[in-house]
Formats: C-alpha cells, structure tokens, sequence
C-alpha cells in the first residue's frame, strides 16, 4: 500500500460515508436521505445551468475537431520514436468496452422506443412516422460525436501530458501549465484528484447494479419460474465481482485485452444476427435516413433548449441528464483510453475516438431499436409494455422474443451483458488504481482489489436499499465541478501546444 496517495485514503473515506448514507431508510431520515438531497442538486443545477451543460459538451466536440486538422495534429502522444502498443482492433474494442458498451446494450432497444412513445418534440404525435425519425436521430444525438468528444479531451490531455511530457498519469497534473506546479502539488491538485475518483466510483458502481438488474430481468424474463429477485441480482453480483477482479490482478495486456476483443466479437455476432434475421431492408434504410438527419441536424440539436415550452422535461430528462452523466464517466473512460493509446498522433486518436464508435453505435441503435420499432409500427406488436410493467431492462429481450432464433440471440446477448460487464468494472478498478497511486501505470493489486470490493459492495448494498438512482445522481452532481475542469484542461493543452509548435518549429505544412 506504500503506492497509496493522499486522494486513495480521502475518496475511501467518503466514499464509504455516502454508501452509509445511501442505505439509511428514508424513514429514519424523512428529508435529508440521500435520494432526496441528491434529488434536490441534481434539479437546481439541470435547471439553472443546463444551457452549460449543453455549451460545453459542444464545445468540448469543437476543440476535439479542430485538433484534427490543426497542426497540432502531428505531435504524437508519447516520444517521436514510439509506436503504438495495440492493433488498431484491439485499441477500437478496449477503448469502446470501457466507454460504452454495457450502456449500447441496456438502452439500444429501449431508447428509441421510448422517444418513439414520448417523443423529443413538443407537439408531435407519438408512434408516428415523425416521432419515428426523431426517435432514431436523437438516440445517434446522445451516444455519438459528442459523449466521444468529451471523452476524447480528456483522454488526449491525460495521454500527451503523461507519455510526451513524462507528467504524473493523474488528472489534476494536465494542469499544471496553467495553475503552477506549486498548486497541483497541495491541496488544489488534491481536490482535483478526488473529484474524478468521486464521479468514478459511483458512476461505476451504479452500471454495476443496472448490468446485474438486466442480466436478472433477462434471465427471469427467458426462464419460466425463475423470479427476478435480490438473490439473483446478488448472486450475480458475487459472480462478476470474482471474474472481473480476476481479470482485473491479470493486468491491462491479458484479461481486459482478451475480454475487449471478445466483447466485439460477441457484439458484432449479436448484431448482425438480429440485422440478418430482422427487417434488414427497414434497418438499413431507417440508418441511412437517420444519419443524414443527424449530420444535417447536428448544429441545431446542439445548442436546443426549449425556454418557451413550459413542460420541458423531456430536454433536461435527456439530453442534459447525458451531458452530465458523459461528463461524470469522462476521468474513468479518459484515463483507460488514455492508457491505451500511447504512440498514436493526436490527428489519429481523435479521428478514432471520435468517428469509430460514433458509426457503431449509430448502426447498433439502428439494429436494436429499428427492430423494436418495426415491430410496433409495422406488426402491432406491444414491446412497450413489457418496458412499463417490467422496467427498461426488458426492453431488449422483450424486442429478441418476436424474431426468429431470439432465444439463441437471448443467450448470445446475456454473454454479451457479462462480459461488458467484466469489462467495464475491471477496467474501472484499474482506473481507480492508476488515479489513487500517484498515475502508476501498473497500480498495485491491493489498491484495486480495495476498489473492486467497495464498487461491487456498493452496487450490491443499494440494489437491496433501492438507492442506485441517489448514487447516480451523486455521480452526475460531481460532473458540474468538473466540466470546469475540462475547460481549463483545454486552455492547459493549448497553452503547452503553442510552446512545443514554437520549440520545435511545427508548421502547418510539414
């Protein structure tokens, strides 16, 4: 434990005063539970500064693509000798288990179902065509270019600033051209530090507990008298938490790289199993509809508020409540892609992270939601209340049990739920690792067996208190401090860019 910093003993501290918190009844504590004061932020913030939530995830997109075709796009993140440590298939499916996938899986039916049912535009009639298009166009809005240009700022800070510059791999260290050394180095750097390990955890924690909910949901939902209980959820549980953590002690080159490529073999085998077998021409055509849409939109969807609508909930429920939930994930994603993506030039670690998994998830949500609501619209097939009855978390299973071969595709994507899984919470525990041991890049594996045991415990122990909505709302809350960070890291890596174009004489042109 010698490798422990100050941030590792602080975040453990509070971290397991929240989860305190967060399993006292609300009985005992009628006003100030956890639920309701998170509650309460959560809703001042979305409603007094959701313009800046909105100005900022957009701007985060901007400066990422204007890096692309800058002459900065030539620096390479690492020595100018290095070369990259993965393949190019690899560094896709590590970058995008860890970003989005178990998220792709839970909501890829249920999303454009639901704005297909409450649609995104005040006025327009649900289960129309209309609401049908804007459905699809607003689901590729908040799972495409810009979660992945958050994600892509902060990554590209950690990763320059830590393979070229030789900095510590912590957050709070991309500062250090900006607010001095000395800053970093005290209390400042501190608070930095642990806002990131803050949001981690319980961003982490509650996937935790939505992934072992689905994998529950699918296996009573498929299974004749298996009952969807605590039990189950936390059998499920014990069992991911020992694979995960195993994967986790194996390190970064063995259990999280085997288990990314399997994730995108298994994604890709769900995928165009369902696309093949479903309504290939609809889906196909509903993609190409949507992604012009999308491009075309892309500028207005941007910058929508609706300050003239009185019910705007729809808007802060959803595209607010992602922009802060991207920003929350932003220092656990960041930092892994970060890790990986030593010896790329920083025109190249864009333009990946950035175009690849936007046009897969775009295809995803095509497949999975075009599907559900071919099934709706075309066949009269009633997916929408087995989500009302049953929870969002059926959504998927309810859409595979009205194709041909669903219940072999119900299995493939039960595998598939587990190993995002894995992959997302070992991934985490190393994360949590590198940013609790002064940035190391093999943390020790008593720091991340400390930090698998306190995610798996707190997913587990608000499962059973029903607090994972007051956990993710606490995530959510740590986002707001942290967008600001953002935005000094971006002033931070052009203020070191400018000084290396000038020392090195980098031109436009070379």
């Amino acid at each position: 434990m010698r490798q422990a910093s100050k941030v590792f003993y602080i975040s453990l501290v509070i971290s397991a005063l929240f989860i305190i918190w967060g399993v006292i009844p609300k009985d005992v504590l009628p006003t100030w539970n956890l639920s309701n004061v998170t509650s309460n932020v959560q809703a001042f913030i979305t409603d007094k500064f959701g313009w800046f939530y909105l100005l900022s995830a957009t701007g985060f997109l901007i400066f990422a693509i204007y890096l692309i075709f800058s002459k900065y796009g030539k620096l390479k993140l690492g020595k100018p000798d290095d070369e990259p440590e993965y393949s190019y298939i690899t560094w896709f499916a590590m970058l995008f288990s860890a970003g989005m996938g178990i998220g792709l899986v839970f909501w890829g039916a249920a999303e454009p179902l639901s704005h297909f049912h409450t649609t995104p535009v005040p006025g327009m009639e649900p289960a129309s065509q209309e609401s049908a298009r804007a459905a699809m166009k607003y689901s590729f809005f908040h799972w495409g270019l810009h979660p992945w240009g958050i994600y892509a700022v902060l990554a590209l800070a950690l990763a320059y600033f830590k393979f070229r510059k030789g900095a510590p791999g912590v957050i709070s260290a991309a500062l250090v051209p900006l607010l001095g050394e000395k800053r970093i180095k005290g209390g400042l750097g501190t608070f930095i530090d642990f806002i990131a390990v803050f949001a981690t955890i319980f961003g982490v924690a509650t996937s935790l507990g939505l992934g072992a909910l689905q994998i529950s949901s699918g296996l009573s939902y498929s299974i004749d008298g298996l009952e969807d209980t605590f039990s189950l959820q936390l059998i499920i549980i014990c069992v991911v938490t020992v694979l995960f953590m195993t994967s986790a002690m194996t390190g970064l080159n063995k259990g999280i790289k085997y288990l990314s490529n399997a994730n995108i073999v298994l994604a890709l085998l769900l995928m165009f199993s369902l696309l093949l077998i479903g309504p290939t021409g609809f889906i196909m055509d509903y993609f190409t509809l949507t992604l012009g849409s999308y491009v075309r939109d892309l500028p207005y969807m941007s910058f929508r508020l609706t300050p003239f609508v009185e019910d705007d909930t729809w808007i802060k429920g959803w595209t607010i409540f992602y922009w802060a939930w991207w920003i929350s994930w932003a220092p656990f994603v960041g930092t892994f892609i970060a890790r990986v993506s030593k010896g790329r030039t920083i025109r190249e670690f864009i333009s990946g992270v950035l175009l690849v998994p936007t046009i897969f998830g775009a295809l995803w949500f095509s497949v999975f939601g075009g599907t559900a609501i071919s099934l709706e619209f075309f066949n009269g097939v009633d997916i929408i209340s087995d989500v009302q009855n049953l929870g969002t978390e059926v959504a998927l299973f309810s859409t595979l049990q009205h194709i041909p071969l669903g219940g072999v595709m119900t299995v493939i994507g039960l595998l598939l739920i587990s190993t995002f899984f894995i992959t997302s919470a070992d991934s985490a525990t190393f994360v949590l690792g590198m940013q609790t041991t002064h940035g190391s890049l093999n943390p020790n594996n008593q720091v991340k067996f400390i930090w698998g045991l306190i995610q798996a415990g707190a997913a587990a122990v608000l499962l059973w208190q029903g607090g994972l909505t007051a956990l993710q709302t606490a995530a959510i809350i740590a986002a707001f401090p942290f967008t600001f960070i953002m935005i000094l890291m971006c002033f931070s890596l052009m203020k070191e860019f400018k000084a290396e174009a000038k020392s090195i004489g980098l031109k436009k042109k070379n």
